[in-house]
């Protein structure tokens, strides 16, 4: 009789750094048999990997616990069931109170736990894990697969940093991923290495700030994120680098000179404002003026003038008047954005800005995200237009839609659809954009193949 292979299913929520540690839940899960299977009907393990960031994180949660729970009853399966991530060490033993189908909880800084946890779990202990542990993570969890890379296709991130020491007064990360840590260069270039060896082709690294980055170095002292950047693009077969998600006040002048610098380092910077009253800047503890946030992105622009930014908004902030909303709205113009992300502040427990005065109203709020959405907007359709007739390089990295189409990436993130005959997934192309749609890039080939996917190793692993 064949033997059962376990299935695992994982489900994330919000930030990418939550897609890298699924990532990683799915390797410390490999070697007890778990294969990654895409839907939760034939699992018979459903991690809920979630995120506490975005607004009322904790309920979606406990709504997708119900489904879970739902569909246990009508089809009389039994899957062990965890939620991990930020909610999970937020909330704690109150999941289980309130979720009896939970088996386990884990945080961000235990999933290499997880084999232990389940045995404990299938024991009936249901085991809650979520202190912030001493020991290195990374050091304990095992390394993915060259086959299971490759099935993630051609790009990949690495996370180099964990936690914050900045104390936002809307944010929670301080307080579910704790204080900021760095992994070491040599584990950041060794787990690089063998994501490129096996075909990925670009390189995102991950941090809550990733700017603050001071891993130990091969000479013992701790390393600038420009000198890791600067290590990486040596490696052979590499071919882009980006990085997310920094703070201002972290970002010196090496940075911005390896923007200048190194080739591989695409031009686009996600750089967080949050507000452009100076008054509310210094109510989320942000310590940065809007000045100071101009002069900052007027740097990088002059070091790497083709440079596309990024940023996130809060709006709505307690004690946020109609002039502090103006002044973020010129901060918007002022800094020209590719693209933003844009949120209605919600409170948070355990922050300091949940307990502010002169919370706003729904409706004032709403109002306010309506106008900056629609400045955004403007300003990233704007961007995409500006790109018509000007040659980019295009990373391919899916079939496109229609027959004969490729897919892949700009400099800039945006999707990319080409038509490239004798072209392959995971090569970088010369490609001049010809025109602009809904949500992507078209384009047609230039000059060919500019830089060609090496053959991964272990083909058959």
């Amino acid at each position: 009789m064949t033997a059962h292979t376990p299935k695992l299913f994982v489900k994330s929520y919000g930030c990418q750094m939550n897609v890298y540690d699924a990532e990683r839940m799915a390797g410390a899960l490999a070697p007890e048999g778990y294969v990654e299977t895409q839907s939760a009907d034939d699992a018979d393990l459903i991690i809920l990997n979630t995120c506490h960031i975005r607004e009322k994180a904790a309920e979606k949660v406990y709504s997708e616990l119900g489904r879970i729970r739902k569909m246990k009853q009508e089809t009389g399966r039994r899957p062990k069931v965890a939620v991990a991530g930020c909610v999970a060490q937020a909330e704690g033993a109150e999941i289980l109170k309130r979720a009896p189908v939970v088996d386990l909880v884990v945080g961000p800084q235990s999933y290499h736990r997880l084999p232990e946890l389940l045995r404990e779990a299938a024991e009936g202990r249901r085991p809650v894990d979520t202190e912030f542990s001493v020991e290195d993570k990374f050091d304990h969890l095992s390394r993915p697969a060259p086959k299971a890379i490759r099935g993630r296709g051609v790009t990949a991130f690495v996370t180099v940093q964990e936690g914050c020491d900045k104390f936002c007064t809307f944010c929670v990360v301080p307080y579910t991923r704790g204080a900021e840590a760095s992994r070491s260069v040599a584990q950041i270039v060794a787990e690089t290495e063998r994501l490129v060896a096996a075909g990925v082709r670009e390189v995102t690294l991950l941090g809550q700030n990733v700017d603050a980055f001071h891993g130990e170095g091969p000479d013992g002292r701790a390393w600038s994120l420009a000198r890791l950047l600067a290590r990486l693009a040596e490696i052979q077969g590499l071919a882009r680098l980006r990085y997310t998600t920094s703070h201002p006040r972290d970002m010196g002048d090496d940075l911005i000179a390896a923007h200048r610098d190194l080739p591989k380092l695409m031009p686009y910077l996600h750089l967080p404002v949050q507000s452009g009253s100076d008054r509310i800047l210094a109510a989320m503890n942000r310590k940065h003026t809007a000045d100071e946030y101009l002069r900052l992105i007027g740097k990088v622009r002059s070091a790497r003038p083709d440079l596309a930014l990024s940023g996130d908004f809060i709006v709505g902030f307690p004690g946020e008047t109609d002039a502090d909303f103006e002044a973020t709205m010129a901060i918007a113009r002022a800094a020209d954005y590719a693209s933003a992300f844009t949120f209605k502040y919600s409170p948070r427990p355990g922050t300091p800005a949940s307990d502010m005065a002169g919370q706003v109203e729904e409706a004032v709020k709403d109002e306010r995200l309506q106008r900056l959405q629609a400045l955004i907007s403007a300003q990233q359709a704007a961007f995409a237009r500006s790109l018509v007739g000007r040659r980019i390089d295009v990373l391919l990295d899916r079939p496109g839609r229609h027959e004969g189409q490729l897919a892949g990436r700009s400099p800039y993130l945006q999707p990319v659809q080409i038509v490239a005959p004798g072209a392959n997934l995971g090569d970088v192309i010369d490609a001049v954009v010809t025109d602009v749609g809904a949500n992507s890039l078209f384009a047609a080939p230039a000059g060919g193949v500019r830089e060609t996917r090496r053959e991964p190793a272990e083909a058959t692993a």
